[in-house]
């Protein structure tokens, strides 16, 4: 059996909060040291999903085209529920999307990912430094980013980056609201952790 059978071969039903999460790092490590093995992706595994679905985790991330999850989590069809906003910014679609993955479907782990250099929060300091006029929905974007430009410190790309982290934990804590999420996460059933994406390494930092 090869490296992508058996990862094929993991019981995605039955996978806790803890081993979902490794399997996210370990794929991530294998994609970062250039040794991805593309599991998940044969017309076996397209056609096996089509009796329904068992993803193991929730990556809630942005939409920047330099981080999609399946690739730099290294995983294939039906193993991600994936989420994406600019500067993973949540609305009441996003949290329903997350609340009906934890409730109707049971994965045990969501992870809110941001990362270098990001778009949306370069943006939105840019807009709040210079006094910007805002046109149309990005003023939502702008809005949501705002209180986590005015908690970080710093100046130009690392300001930019502790503000892209604080806006994770303030996202986790958006999350943690809900009542469905929250019962989920003292039942156990699912747990939230935050994560951050490096544009020129490649790894995921677990955070704090």
């Amino acid at each position: 059996m090869n490296n992508t059978q058996k990862h094929n071969a993991i019981d995605t039903l039955n996978i806790s909060a803890d081993e979902a999460l490794n399997r996210l790092l370990e794929g991530n490590r294998r994609f970062a040291t250039n040794k991805i093995i593309a599991p998940n992706r044969s017309e076996n595994r397209r056609i096996e999903i089509t009796k329904g679905q068992h993803p193991f985790a929730i990556i809630l991330g942005c939409v920047d085209s330099r981080v999609p999850p399946e690739l730099i989590f290294d995983q294939g069809l039906g193993d991600l529920f994936v989420i994406r906003s600019a500067g993973h910014v949540i609305d009441d679609a996003i949290l329903g999307s997350i609340e009906f993955g934890v409730a109707e479907l049971g994965i045990p782990l969501i992870m809110v990912l941001g990362h270098t250099k990001c778009g949306a929060v370069a943006a939105t300091i840019e807009i709040i430094e210079k006094r910007l006029p805002v046109a149309g929905a990005i003023g939502t974007l702008v809005e949501n980013i705002t209180p986590s430009v005015e908690r970080a410190s710093g100046h130009g790309e690392q300001l930019i980056d502790q503000a892209a982290r604080m806006n994770v934990a303030l996202i986790i804590n958006r999350l943690k609201e809900s009542p469905i999420l929250s019962a989920a996460i003292d039942e156990c059933k699912t747990k939230i952790v935050g994560a951050f994406y490096d544009l020129s390494t490649g790894l995921v930092e677990i955070l704090d």
